[in-house]
């Protein structure tokens, strides 16, 4: 998810052994989610904001393993609240 005000972005810079690095907040979509609702979850648990109106701007999918994995891309710059550190690996 690529939440953005004007010239600003919000990314994560993941601590997390098997993939470490910078990346855009989300996570997986639980039992019975929506995308929407997996997405505005994910940012509320991970950034304290809430977000609205998640665009879809992009699909990604891979196979590994014998399996295939598919990676869902939203935007927006509708968001309000406190931006709070995750205690996320």
């Amino acid at each position: 998810m690529m939440v953005y005000d004007d010239d600003k972005v919000l990314v994560i810079d993941r601590k997390k052994k098997d993939w470490p690095g910078i990346t855009f907040p989300g996570g997986h979509v639980e039992l019975g989610e929506s995308f929407t609702d997996a997405v505005i979850r994910e940012i509320k648990e991970e950034t304290g904001l809430t977000i609205y109106a998640p665009q879809l701007c992009g699909i990604k999918d891979w196979y590994e393993d014998d399996k295939r994995y598919v990676v869902f891309f939203y935007k927006t710059n509708r968001f309000e609240g406190t931006l709070q550190s995750s205690e996320l690996e």
